[in-house]
Formats: C-alpha cells, structure tokens, sequence
C-alpha cells in the first residue's frame, strides 16, 4: 500500500502535444536520432523533406511544461513518413529514452497513420531491426503485420529488417 507521501513524490506523466515538425525542431530531432541509434539521415535530410511535398507527413511531440521549469529541451519524440503511390512509408519513429512507455510512440504512430489515410494511402509500410522487439511490439499494437525479412538491411550495426504492413479500411 503506498502513501500521501509516495505519491507526491511519483513522476508525472507528461503533457504531450502533437505538431507537425518545423525547421526549429530539426536540431532536436537529430539529436534524438543520434541518441536512438537510428540510421543516420542528419539535418539536411529532415530539411530536405520538410520542404517537399512530405512536411504534412512529419511530426513531433512536444512536451508542455509550465514556464518555470527547465526548458533544456521540448521534444520527446517525432516521426517522419512518405506518401507515394496509394502508400505510407514510415521512415523514422523515435521517442527519447525518459519518455518511453508513455504511450508517446503509440500517438505518434496513430496520428500518421490517420494522415496517410486521409491522404488516400491504402495501406503503411516500414521496416524495422529484427533485433527491436519493442518497436516490433509497438507496431504490432498498431495495427502492422509482419511482410517479410531483408538480410543485412542494416549497417552499424548489420542486421537484417522485418518488414511490417497495415492495410487500411476504406
């Protein structure tokens, strides 16, 4: 049984909000890249595609705090897509270390899922470390099956992907 005590001591879950990514989070968001261990795309990438036709198709989640507090940074995680021919590329989903199992990588998933299908995807696609089970979970949780393997994928690590796909319902 815990305390009044206890209690007032626990971590609160933070507020997050969800916004498409602009120029002025790209720092961040390669830092969380690097951090992650995620292929390395760099600022120029993120840049690159915020300024195709894809900016609708990248977002970050923003943690609000009340003005008093440390402000070293404000995001928690993000993640960029494609939309192509009827389909949703899932580039890069990332969520910083303390804000994981939150729900985060949940939320921002759902949010570019529903994007893509706004925007007539009939179905997502992405790959993923075969080593990541938790990211395997998440995307299972999300609605993504299992499509196939492809050997030595990755570099730095190597590795093999799996490569997962969500249908849509139109």
């Amino acid at each position: 049984m815990s305390s009044t005590t206890d209690q007032a001591f626990a971590p609160a879950t933070p507020v997050v909000e969800l916004s498409l990514m602009t120029e002025h989070d790209l720092l961040e968001v390669v830092e969380i890249e690097e951090r992650s261990g995620l292929s390395r795309w760099g600022w120029a990438a993120y840049h690159s595609e915020l300024q195709s036709c894809n900016g609708p198709f990248m977002f970050v989640a923003r943690v609000m705090r009340p003005l008093e507090q440390d402000n070293t940074y404000n995001l928690a995680g993000y993640i960029v897509a494609r939309h192509s021919a009827c389909e949703l590329h899932i580039n890069n989903v990332a969520v910083r270390d303390e804000y994981r199992r939150l729900g985060i990588g949940s939320r921002l998933l759902n949010r570019i899922l529903k994007e893509g299908r706004d925007a007539g995807a009939e179905a997502a696609l992405l790959e993923v470390r075969s080593g990541n089970v938790a990211a395997q979970a998440l995307y299972g949780g999300c609605g993504f099956s299992l499509l196939g393997r492809r050997r030595n994928y990755y570099s730095d690590p190597l590795e093999d992907a799996l490569t997962m796909r969500a249908d849509f319902k139109q």
